[in-house]
């Protein structure tokens, strides 16, 4: 039996997947109650975590709330399932196909606003082709068409909320302040079709790894490009956030694919090559490791999380053996 909560930002997506869900189980002779939806805030959830009838609690979403879900469930010796935020990096090394990393790149920046927490944040691309990959990257901000996302002819639609936009500015200006430079400045877009004031444009800076703002996720189209010399160099710059969700590298070359799957490699709980760190997940174990959380969802191991183990012991005889060698006589 399930019990699941929506983001109380997308409460109608979900009730769509209910109705969906209930059809598929009245069809097969499933009964009511066996999945079931509740909508709502904060509360919510805390109702949900808190309760010592459900023993497992498996959660998306910030770093923030999976720390608080954590401490929760494991103070009623619960489980928990966290799968929490992402600050996913692509190394471009000198030896990639720079056309196609281009793609893969973008589309893991500004694909559904860069509201996925698989979209790539950082680009860290090797020295000898950076102004040359950065050059493409503007180009390809330049041809992006934002707007409805229902019109399959737009690449990007608007972020989730004010609240989104709010952040997605907070973040221009930490950017600023903390020292990066803008390769593409962002925006918030205003006129014809942009009236919700939610669209805004995906941005490109020149930072470095230990700025405040790089170590943080924010759910917004802003990509930080970082140069690097040598690859384990790349590395420890990739590794070097709080989070450990997804991550890529685009080569052409045998031993650096091999160094970044490794364990000298990347420390997250997905490593592609030469294939962005949105989108190549589906059907694979799903989590991080670090502030990520730890848990997997999907993947072929994935449901023994969601099951109770159990042994049992069933004695067929009609005597009774006993461990070490113990008799009574009675």
């Amino acid at each position: 039996v399930c019990i699941w909560k929506p983001s109380e930002k997308t409460p109608v997506t979900a009730l769509v997947c209910q109705h969906i869900v209930q059809s598929v189980f009245a069809a097969n002779q499933v009964p009511e109650g066996v999945c079931n939806l509740v909508t709502g805030g904060r509360e919510v959830g805390e109702w949900l975590t808190h309760d010592t009838r459900i023993p497992l609690v498996s959660a998306t979403g910030s770093t923030r709330m999976g720390k608080a879900v954590g401490s929760a469930v494991g103070a009623r010796l619960g489980r928990a399932l966290l799968e929490l935020g992402g600050n996913n990096a692509i190394i471009i090394s000198e030896a990639a196909d720079l056309d196609m990393s281009l793609i893969g790149c973008v589309f893991g920046a500004v694909g559904t606003a860069g509201q996925r927490c698989t979209s790539t944040r950082r680009l860290i691309i090797h020295e000898s082709v950076y102004d040359a990959f950065t050059q493409k990257l503007v180009n390809a901000y330049k041809q992006l068409r934002i707007g409805d996302p229902l019109n399959e002819n737009n690449h990007v639609g608007p972020l989730i909320d004010k609240q989104a936009v709010q952040a997605y500015q907070q973040a221009l200006e930490q950017v600023t302040k903390q020292g990066g430079r803008f390769l593409v400045e962002g925006r918030v877009l205003e006129g014809k079709g942009f009236e919700s004031g939610c669209y805004v444009q995906p941005c490109i800076a020149e930072v470095q790894n230990y700025f405040d703002i790089v170590q943080h996720e924010t759910f917004a189209p802003i990509l930080y490009v970082i140069k690097y010399q040598t690859l384990a160099e790349a590395i420890d710059i990739q590794n070097g956030v709080p989070q450990g969700l997804s991550s890529a590298i685009m080569t052409l070359n045998l031993r650096e694919a091999e160094q970044f799957l490794s364990s000298a490699g990347s420390d997250c709980g997905i490593a592609n090559v030469n294939i962005g760190t949105s989108g190549a997940e589906i059907g694979g174990a799903f989590g991080g490791e670090k502030e990520t959380g730890g848990g997997r969802e999907s993947g072929s191991d994935a449901w023994k999380n969601y099951m109770r183990r159990q042994t049992n012991t069933i004695n067929y005889s009609n005597s009774l053996p006993l461990a070490q060698g113990i008799s009574f006589d009675l």
